[in-house]
C-alpha cells in the first residue's frame, strides 16, 4: 500500500459512499474479483445476490449486494460449499440486535479511507503514526466497527498476500501491533474466581489475534475473559474448568471444523460444570447438528456473540 503523507492523516468523520449507487456487473467483478459467470450463476442457481435489473435486461449492483458478494467470498474461504452459503446468510441477516445497542450504518468507503491511511504507516513501519491513526480510529467508532469492519479485515489482507516481497514483514508489523494493544485491554479488565468466561480455541489452524479480538468483542472491552494460549489441548479443559470454576466456557473457530467436533463438544460439555459454548464461523456451521444439546451457539458477530453469551448465562436463550 503506498504511504501516506502526514497532512493526509485521517479526519473523521469522512465522506460517505452513496448507498444507492448502482454498479454494473463488470465493475462488481473488477471490485470483488469474482467473474461474471459465477456472479450470474450465483444468482440464477443459489439466489444468493438479487441484481436489479434495467428495460434492456443489463443487471445492476446496489452496494449492499457487493457486501453479500464479499460474504459469500469468505464462507467458500472457509471452507464452505457454495451451496450451504444461502442458509448461513440467512442466519446472519435474521440476527436481531437491540435497539439500543444497534450500530449505525456507516459507509464502506469510510472504513477502506481508514485502511488506506493505516496501510501507509504499516507500509513505512511507522509504529508512532500507526499508534496515532488506531487512537484516532477508537475515538470515532464502536468497538465492533473498529475490528471486525476495519482492523482485522486489513490484517487478513495483507495475511493473504505475503506472497509478495515485504508484504510479510507488513504483516507481521501489524499483527504484532494489534496483540499487544488487544492483550493490554483485555488484562485491563480484572474480575474474581467464577466471574470470567475462559475462551480457547478450537483445535486446528486459529491465529492468536483472532482469538484475542474474540475476547475483546466477548467482553466488549469490559467484561473479564481469560483466554487460553493457541495450541491449549482439548482433552484438559475440564481440568482447567475445574481449577478454574469459570462462569462458562467458550471455544472458538473461524475454520469448517473436523467431522467428529459435535461428539467432542458433548463429550466435553459432559465433563465440566459450567455451560460450553461455541464462537466463530465455526457456531454457524454447526448450529444446525447441535440443535438439542447444551451447547449454546453464539454466532460470529461480535454484537451478537455478546448478547448471546449475557442471554445464555442469565438463562434467557435456550440452546
Amino acid at each position: 500500500m503506498s504511504a501516506i503523507s502526514e497532512r493526509d492523516a485521517i479526519e473523521l468523520p469522512l465522506p460517505a459512499l452513496k448507498q444507492e449507487e448502482l454498479f454494473p456487473i463488470r465493475e462488481v467483478s473488477r471490485l470483488t474479483g469474482v467473474n461474471p459467470v459465477t456472479l450470474r450463476a450465483w444468482e440464477r442457481r443459489y439466489g444468493l445476490i438479487q441484481p436489479t435489473r434495467t428495460e434492456s435486461g443489463h443487471r445492476l449492483y446496489a452496494m449492499s449486494d457487493i457486501e453479500t458478494v464479499r460474504s459469500i467470498l469468505g464462507w467458500i474461504e472457509r471452507g464452505v460449499a457454495v451451496s450451504k452459503v444461502g442458509k448461513l446468510l440467512a442466519k446472519q441477516a435474521a440476527v436481531r440486535v437491540p435497539e439500543t445497542e444497534r450500530l449505525l450504518p456507516l459507509p464502506l468507503e469510510d472504513w477502506q479511507n481508514c485502511q488506506l491511511q493505516l496501510g501507509g504507516a504499516i507500509s513505512r513501519f511507522d509504529e508512532l503514526a500507526l499508534e496515532r491513526l488506531y487512537g484516532q480510529i477508537f475515538s470515532s467508532y464502536p468497538l465492533t466497527v473498529v475490528f471486525q469492519n476495519i482492523l482485522m479485515p486489513l490484517w487478513q489482507e495483507l495475511r493473504a498476500q505475503r506472497d509478495a516481497y515485504g508484504q510479510t514483514s507488513e504483516w507481521l508489523f501489524l499483527d504484532s501491533f494489534l496483540r499487544g494493544r488487544v492483550l493490554q485491554r483485555l488484562q485491563s479488565v480484572r474480575g474474581g474466581t467464577g466471574e470470567r468466561v475462559v475462551l480457547a480455541a478450537l483445535p486446528g489452524d486459529c491465529r492468536e489475534l483472532e482469538l484475542l479480538v474474540a475476547g475483546l468483542l466477548l467482553g466488549n472491552g469490559e467484561g473479564p475473559i481469560s483466554v487460553l494460549a493457541i495450541g491449549q489441548p482439548f482433552d484438559e479443559l475440564p481440568l482447567i474448568c475445574e481449577k478454574a470454576r469459570p462462569r462458562a466456557l467458550v471455544l472458538y473457530s473461524n475454520r469448517s471444523p473436523a467431522s467428529d467436533m459435535p461428539r467432542r463438544l458433548n463429550r466435553l460439555a459432559l465433563a465440566v460444570e459450567c455451560p460450553v459454548m461455541l464462537a466463530g464461523d465455526a457456531s454457524d456451521l454447526l448450529q444446525d447438528t447441535l440443535e438439542g444439546t447444551s451447547i449454546g451457539c453464539l454466532g460470529h458477530d461480535g454484537q451478537s456473540m455478546r448478547q448471546r453469551l449475557q442471554q445464555l448465562l442469565a438463562g434467557k436463550l435456550d440452546t
